[in-house]
């Protein structure tokens, strides 16, 4: 594991519809893109292949970290990627610093694990972690870096497809931003629907960021992340922070941790 840092490093986070793909050089992110993810059970990785290909074009050999909420996918991409060089698994080979306040961590997602990680690796203060995609979470660490906790909601896409789905003439919708110069009133169907589930988005963050400050009894520095986090959240008066690649920082972070480790022992 000392060649982690030594170079280049590729991290992979495999989200529920997509994989983030980012290359550190010098401890900083060089490029980052997303792939939509494969359907569950297919075996069709070329298009995952192709980006990771494009990045490595000229760092060959350079480690590859992945970490993963889609177990199955992320072991296929293990075995695809070994010919490019070592790659190791968040949570097999390399744990996660993160210490936490929970009943049970068991199914903590470590996609929720590293934003908190990153996130309190740069703030070093209490702060609260909004991860917009496939589903909304929103995350608090405390003042000593503890994950105290968080709630989990479902993300805009996913409130636009129950809409449809459960309803027999709301139409089928892709998540974009709702046209400002339309004003605050939903002008026909769509774009009510738009500012729906943008102002359920925006409400829920605010809500669940008062009653962490009150039970905390301090008003936490709030980073935002994911897919959705740029468009929901960019000037936003409650968010102080967008960093749409914090969960790929986190793996960098994670990295630093298990060599610091390494070279303690």
């Amino acid at each position: 594991m000392d060649d982690l840092l030594q170079g280049p490093l590729l991290g992979l986070t495999v989200g529920n519809s997509r994989t983030r793909l980012g290359l550190f050089l010098k401890g900083e992110l060089s490029s980052a893109v997303s792939v939509a993810n494969p359907p569950a059970g297919s075996s069709d990785y070329k298009a995952l292949l192709r980006e990771v290909e494009g990045l490595l074009a000229d760092q060959h050999g350079a480690p590859i970290v992945i970490a993963s909420v889609r177990k199955p996918l992320s072991d296929a991409l293990r075995v695809e990627l070994r010919g490019m060089g070592d790659v190791y698994m968040i949570g097999d080979d390399i744990a996660v610093p993160l210490r936490h306040n929970l009943d049970d961590a068991s199914t903590l997602g470590q996609d929720r694990q590293l934003c908190a990680l990153a996130a309190y690796s740069r703030a070093r203060q209490a702060c609260v972690v909004v991860d917009a995609g496939t589903a909304i979470t929103v995350d608090f660490v405390d003042g000593e870096g503890v994950f105290q906790g968080g709630v989990i909601a479902p993300g805009l896409a996913m409130m636009l497809g129950s809409l449809h789905e459960q309803t027999s003439a709301l139409p089928s919708l892709g998540w974009t931003p709702p046209d400002k110069a339309r004003g605050p009133f939903g002008k026909d169907t769509k774009h009510a629907m738009l500012l729906g589930v943008q102002a359920a988005a925006r409400g829920l963050v605010r809500h669940v960021v008062e009653t962490y400050a009150e039970a905390y009894e301090a008003y936490p520095q709030i980073v935002a992340t994911g897919g959705d986090a740029p468009a929901l959240f960019e000037g936003d008066e409650v968010v102080e922070h967008v960093v749409p690649d914090l969960q790929l920082i986190g793996i960098l972070e994670a990295c630093r941790a298990a060599v610091g480790g390494e070279e303690e022992e």
